[in-house]
């Protein structure tokens, strides 16, 4: 590339690919003017680099740090290879960040480890001081000596300083403390700082470095990002508040002084939902309740009658939901019980209304909250003077911060008050929980945006753009969309008219069969492994079952609870597998399957998630803030879902060299089925690049196409199978 001094100089290699200098031309242009960027790039655009070299161009010409982030661990690897190639060419500061749980060489909470150091810092101090008193008391002997008087006055008052200071070090030394922050306080860190920026260092390098020289990593980490020019780290150290107040204070920055990158942000509105959602268990009111009736504080009796009235309104709530056997029936996965109500407050409120009695709810909840920040300093008091080996956390705080949430905005537009329930595993016991659930994610994210100076969000699968704009509160964004690169002849990518896959014909014999029949013949056609994605892992378990009683080769059944890492590593190891999962599995993105790991991917039905109470919730979010007709099920359930299937066909076709085959086995996705179909047909809903790709073709025809499409690329090792 030629030496302009401009963001050229962070691009590490020869040359960028096809369409990749237009995009980092246009990312450089919209974040030096400030504004959000919407990507979308299929494999091959090189998202990772054309998002990031501009980025750090922009942040070094206007004084700002560059915060990359995703939630996948494979990106999370890559972001450090591309960042480390970066750095060949023009050094950077780059820094990758993980939770501190993951980097803590004793495991404690975060709770514990703030007590930890502040009572280490303060130990520290203490000895600095005694040891500073020290040299000035013989100081001061040596002046005395030699007949200063004034010198023998001081010397006393020294001395009583350092009786002092002796019974403070008395009394922290029985404190809890972290011998490797102290560590961190008194020994020589240059070392570390100089071997953590020669290059891009992971956190497991860190850990392993900082516990070899007795270091905590995690607090070096922090001390060392202040002005950083690059930090990889994961969403919620973004999408949650309170941790990127924090985050940004350790930075160094003002929000104003940062631009965001998103990796996989067609994620975001998920992750930002579970963010901002409230809960509170059963278990942590009856805590609560143990905890107010072992305190003698005559506020306690406040606090225990307005959680006591809550916890047994959440146990009448569940309880009465029950039919006939339902109780026993329940299993260890959390089941919701629908208490919304329209036009009034919910089941859960009302009944806590009615179990009510007092002086008021209010007050009892401000006298519960009073009491519990008493308790909770209490706790860490107690730990801090080593008085308790854990930090104990206080569950009358928690409860009542919960409540006083759910009473004040349990009915604003966009939360979802749901309760929930389970069987513990090990006790047999059935308990429930609150939950305030957050259906519209721009409620977090639109903060966001407003506050950084600029943000990229990128993904293979982010159009429509208007559906993500609205949805995640971006204020007219730049847009780019890149299809996939690689050579066409390469790839085949079918609309298979099976009949219709709609939940209510599944059972159906016929249907059954000619969809295990079209499977069938695309594993036979593949010269290789084949995946294959359905609507859930039960669909999965049904063609895996069929497949196996006439394919004479491997079928890998992904199923709930096993080590998908394992399975994926069998699979890939083999030569004519089939591997069947869900769709909204952990295999439909962030994992690549590269030439021989897999040629054909078939996905099988639209496979829409299953639409509880809370999916209904979130389209009638949608569709009261947009206004618009059929809103909320575009927003909510089509477009998340032809995203994820989007998501999944990219599984293949990693590389310019790979050859493989892409079917949708349903008639939906057919370009002919909106004549018939009407509002059930997707075709629309794909990107227009992607739908000129898709040929229609009828399941027998399926099998012919496959073999001339591999058999032209002579990928069979002897001869063809036969049709």
């Amino acid at each position: 590339m030629s030496e302009t001094g401009g963001y050229e100089r962070f691009f590490p290699y020869d040359q960028p690919y096809e369409n990749q200098g237009e995009a980092m031309d246009r990312i450089y242009n919209s974040l030096t003017r400030g504004q959000d960027v919407l990507f979308e790039g299929a494999c091959g655009t090189g998202k990772t680099l054309s998002s990031l070299v501009p980025a750090l161009e922009v942040a070094r010409e206007q004084g700002k740090t560059v915060v990359i982030t995703t939630n996948v661990h494979q990106q999370m690897r890559q972001f450090v290879a591309e960042a480390r190639a970066i750095t060949r060419e023009e050094p950077i500061r780059a820094v990758v960040f993980k939770g501190k749980g993951s980097m803590c060489h004793i495991d404690v909470g975060y709770e514990e480890c703030q007590t930890l150091r502040d009572n280490t810092r303060a130990l520290v101090d203490a000895e600095r001081d005694k040891r500073q008193l020290e040299v000035r008391q013989r100081e001061l002997l040596a002046e005395s000596q030699e007949g200063d008087g004034g010198a023998t006055d001081a010397r006393s008052a020294v001395m009583d300083e350092l009786e002092s200071i002796d019974e403070q070090l008395t009394d922290l030394e029985e404190t809890n403390t972290c011998e490797y922050y102290y560590n961190n306080l008194l020994e020589e860190t240059d070392d570390f700082f100089a071997w953590l920026f020669e290059d891009v260092r992971t956190p497991d390098e860190i850990y392993a470095y900082a516990e070899r020289e007795g270091f905590c990593g995690y607090e070096l980490l922090k001390e060392g990002i202040e002005g950083v020019d690059l930090v990889v780290c994961n969403y919620h150290h973004l999408l949650d508040s309170g941790i990127r107040e924090q985050f940004f204070r350790w930075l160094g920055r003002d929000p104003e002084d940062v631009i965001a990158v998103f990796d996989e942000a067609h994620n975001v509105e998920d992750a930002a939902r579970e963010h901002a959602t409230r809960t509170c268990s059963e278990r942590t009111f009856e805590s609560a309740l143990d905890e107010l009736a072992e305190t003698d504080d005559p506020r306690s009796e406040d606090g225990a009658n307005v959680l006591s009235a809550f916890h047994r309104a959440l146990v009448d709530t569940y309880e009465e939901s029950f039919g006939f056997g339902e109780r026993n029936q329940l299993g260890d996965q959390w089941e919701d019980v629908p208490i919304a109500n329209e036009n009034r407050r919910d089941d859960l409120t009302l009944a806590f209304l009615k179990q009510y009695s007092g002086q008021g709810i209010d007050a009892d909840l401000e006298a519960a909250m009073a009491l519990g920040q008493k308790l909770d300093e209490q706790y860490e008091e107690a730990y801090r003077e080593g008085e308790s080996a854990t930090r104990t956390e206080c569950q009358t705080l928690q409860a009542a911060a919960f409540v006083s949430a759910w009473m004040a905005e349990g009915g604003n537009e966009g939360l979802y008050p749901v309760v929930s329930v389970t069987r513990d595993a090990g006790t047999d016991e059935v308990y429930g929980r609150a939950e305030l659930y957050t259906c519209l994610p721009r409620q977090v994210t639109g903060q966001l945006f407003e506050e950084v100076s600029a943000t990229v969000l990128m993904s293979a699968t982010l159009q429509p753009f208007d559906v993500t704009e609205n949805v995640l509160g971006l204020e007219n964004p730049v847009t780019m969309a890149y299809g996939l690169q690689f050579p066409e002849q390469n790839r085949r990518t079918f609309a298979v008219e099976t009949p219709p896959l709609f939940a209510s014909d599944r059972d159906d014999p016929q249907l059954q069969e000619t969809v295990t029949e079209t499977i069938y013949d695309a594993v036979r056609m593949t010269p290789g492994n084949t995946l294959v994605f359905f609507p859930n892992y039960g669909e999965a378990s049904r063609y895996a079952d069929r497949l196996e009683r006439r394919y004479d080769g491997t079928v890998y059944l992904d199923e709930p609870g096993t080590s998908v890492e394992d399975l994926r590593r069998r699979f890939t190891a083999d030569d004519d597998a089939v591997l069947c999962t869900s769709l909204w599995g952990t295999l439909a993105e962030g994992v690549s399957f590269d030439g021989d790991d897999a040629r054909s991917v078939l996905v099988v039905g639209v496979p829409y998630p299953h639409l509880d109470d809370r999916a209904e919730a979130v389209q009638e979010a949608y569709d009261a803030a947009f206004e618009g007709t059929n809103t909320g099920w575009r927003y909510a359930v089509e477009i998340p879902t032809i995203r994820k299937t989007r998501q999944a066909l990219g599984r293949v076709l990693r590389s310019p060299e790979d050859i493989g085959v892409r079917a949708l086995l349903d008639r939906r996705y057919a370009r002919e089925a909106k004549a018939d179909l009407g509002k059930y047909s997707v075709n629309g809903s794909f990107p227009h690049e992607e739908r000129e790709e898709l040929i229609d073709i009828e399941p027998s025809k399926l099998k012919f196409a496959m073999l001339n499409f591999y058999a032209g690329h002579d990928r069979y090792d002897g001869d063809p199978p036969a049709p």
